[in-house]
């Protein structure tokens, strides 16, 4: 393998911080931008190196983009838009290393494959129904891949759910039914360091989804509620939820060792709900970077028990790459 010089990723979800942590690490950067993203991106030309202009996503497969990456010697960190527009169908045509599994991100995009990794690595999970008969409760109904909450919607029963779907044009076949659990919504923010062996927490968030969240100004019947992320908000737990927190952050390292061998490398979120008996409950998983991970440029409350240094989860990407650069050790960390 040609010596990695150069941190790449697609110019969207939390490339920023990527960059500017490969930069603190004494990395070049390169960005991967669609034509229409180009004006955001070069007001942060001190953080970019290259940036590599395409028509469309899939142009990341394309020969000459290709040969690009390879001369820079570059080493891509998957985020969100990996999952959701790039295709896990590309995702291995890809020829540079890429950071992380690329196994676990076709994991993250099926949600029944995501739901049976969580229940056998003994997590708590909510209920889901195969069956539309089955329905008894309040459930949430989702769509593939990483789309930001966007298309899901809330059903009491089978009519109302097939009502629903139709007018929303939803292939119930694609959709994964899940129960809807009351309580606070809680991402955590995990990194496993395959050069330490180590698990770590580096933050939480609250996902701030319009229209669920301002619905809380009028009556629900009103207006019908929609999910789709549009930022987030910090969130630092109570320190007891902490032993929940780090068993069920090592189940899933222990049982992606197994399932998805060499398992989650670098960072990765157990998306949860707490509810009122402080019982957490976790729906859905990121096998990468999330982007709630953005509030934390200058590192949080966890990062600094681990680091005496602004430490985000972009920079955290760059000194895992930096470590085993200097350890000999980059086939611990890539696919």
């Amino acid at each position: 393998m040609s010596e990695i010089k150069t941190i790449v990723t697609i110019a969207s979800h939390s490339a920023l911080q990527i960059m500017k942590g490969a930069k603190q690490e004494g990395f070049r950067t390169a960005l991967i931008c669609l034509e229409n993203r180009i004006n955001v991106y070069t007001r942060f030309k001190h953080l970019i190196d290259n940036i590599i202009i395409i028509k469309e996503y899939s142009d990341i497969i394309r020969n000459e983009t290709q040969k690009i990456l390879l001369d820079l010697d570059a080493i891509i960190i998957p985020h969100g838009s990996f999952v959701e527009y790039i295709g896990i169908e590309n995702l291995y045509k890809i020829e540079s290393p890429i950071f992380g599994n690329r196994k676990l991100m076709e994991w993250e995009y099926d949600q029944w494959k995501k739901y049976e990794l969580l229940k056998s690595a003994g997590i708590s999970v909510p209920q889901v129904y195969n069956k539309l008969n089955d329905i008894d409760r309040l459930v949430i109904v989702k769509l593939p891949g990483a789309k930001g909450g966007r298309g899901y919607f809330l059903a009491m029963s089978k009519d109302e759910l097939i009502m629903k779907a139709e007018k929303l044009n939803i292939d119930l076949s694609q959709a994964f039914i899940q129960e809807y659990i009351i309580g606070t919504p809680m991402y955590f923010h995990y990194f496993y360091s395959p050069i330490y062996d180590r698990l770590e927490l580096l933050g939480s968030d609250i996902r701030y989804e319009s229209d669920v969240d301002g619905l809380r100004r009028i009556p629900y019947n009103i207006v019908e509620p929609t999910f789709t992320v549009v930022g987030n908000i910090p969130v630092v737990l109570r320190e007891s939820l902490l032993t929940q927190v780090f068993d069920y952050g090592e189940k899933f390292v222990k049982i992606t060792k197994t399932k998805v061998p060499p398992g989650v490398i670098g960072p990765f979120c157990l998306e949860a709900v707490c509810r009122n008996d402080l019982k957490i409950v976790v729906f859905e998983f990121s096998g990468r970077i999330v982007a709630g991970t953005n509030l934390y440029i200058q590192g949080s409350p966890y990062s600094w028990l681990y680091f005496d240094e602004p430490m985000s989860m972009g920079r955290r990407i760059a000194r895992e790459i930096k470590l085993a650069i200097e350890n000999d050790a980059l086939d611990k960390i890539i696919s």
